[in-house]
């Protein structure tokens, strides 16, 4: 297996939409066009603190980790927030997600970003399983409110 772990760049567009629409299609949720248009747009603008890193598996784009750091009030300094992380089906049980989130890890480190933090659905134990080998989870409850 021959892995690569890299930012998105603009050729990205068409194999992202593609695992885009898998990732919303596994949470049977539905965003109007124009969202995923603005989100691979905040992905290429490089003022944006919004990134994708893509992970592929000899050569075909198989996963992605979308991420954003961002002041805090608890830490001087700034936190990363791992948004979204997927890989396709046939990529899931080779250990991309652990490769895409160690990349992470690394880059937070390197930019001095403080901590690192995600959610998932409490109903997702795959995710889960890969999440608790690198920390428990810390017992918060997210709430979200549309509005």
């Amino acid at each position: 297996m021959t892995v690569v772990i890299r930012d998105a760049t603009p050729g990205d567009e068409a194999g992202w939409r593609k695992l885009w629409d898998q990732y919303l299609d596994f949470y049977e949720v539905v965003l109007a066009p124009e969202v995923t248009a603005a989100t691979w747009a905040r992905l290429m603008d490089m003022g944006s603190p919004v990134k994708a890193r893509l992970a592929f598996d000899g050569g075909r784009m198989v996963g992605f980790a979308i991420h954003l750091h961002h002041p805090s009030t608890w830490v001087i300094g700034e936190d990363c927030y791992l948004e979204d992380l997927f890989l396709a089906p046939e990529a899931r049980g080779k250990k991309i997600g652990k490769r895409l989130l160690n990349d992470l890890i690394k880059i937070a480190k390197v930019n001095g970003w403080q901590r690192l933090y995600w959610h998932t659905d409490e109903e997702n134990a795959v995710a889960r399983r890969l999440y608790d080998r690198f920390v428990k989870s810390d017992g918060h409850v997210r709430y979200r409110m549309t509005l």
